[in-house]
């Protein structure tokens, strides 16, 4: 029963829909509305607004890095490993079917980050580092976020090689990369927005 419960809790937080809830209070359109439609932080930034994307960002992570701290601090006597997986899959997919705007959330990058960061700190940075310097490189956020997230859990199982943690980083990864099937697309065609750059309303 206590796992049902904190998996149910870190789906509704998931659900928060931080982008719509910044642009309403910042006055601005919808992010379904314009650039990639994604209720993300990346889209909320092309609306020119850097404060509400900047607070996009950071509220998205901080409900993927306190599910993960506070379910690793009463993992044992509580649900054990297993359980710590599950309750990060939940928030997770929270994020990315919100119950609250009818399943269509955004691409869990965000989340994602603060997933790692509540893991550990060290591996926050190093896959944050992995995301600055593609970006960096090429000024694509979304093949910098497809690098780091394949990242990720092949450095956290060499450093820390809890099976049923890797595993749910794993299915994080390739879910990251199914919701940027667009981005691909786009990349490979040369028609990717990139960093910084103002998209129009559609």
């Amino acid at each position: 029963m206590p796992l049902l419960i904190a998996v149910v809790l870190a789906y509704l937080l998931g659900s928060i829909p931080f982008a719509l809830v910044m642009s309403r209070a910042f006055g601005l359109a919808d992010p379904r509305t314009y650039g990639s439609g994604n209720p993300g932080a990346t889209n909320v930034l092309r609306s020119g607004n850097r404060t509400a994307a900047v607070l996009t960002l950071l509220l998205d992570a901080a409900k993927g890095m306190l599910v993960v701290m506070l379910a690793s601090a009463h993992a044992d006597p509580l649900f054990g490993a297993s359980g710590v997986a599950l309750v990060t899959l939940a928030v997770f997919a929270g994020h990315l079917f919100p119950v609250f705007i009818r399943f269509r959330g955004g691409k869990g990058v965000a989340t994602a980050f603060g997933i790692l960061f509540g893991l550990a700190w060290w591996l926050g940075l190093f896959v944050g580092a992995v995301w600055l310097a593609v970006a960096f490189a090429f000024r694509y956020a979304s093949l910098a976020s497809l690098v780091a997230l394949v990242v990720a859990p092949c450095a956290y199982y060499l450093m820390v090689g809890v099976p049923q943690m890797t595993a749910a980083l794993s299915i994080i990864a390739i879910a990251v990369i199914a919701r940027h099937h667009v981005n691909i697309r786009k990349l490979l065609s040369g028609t990717e927005s990139r960093i910084g750059q103002k998209a129009t309303s559609s």
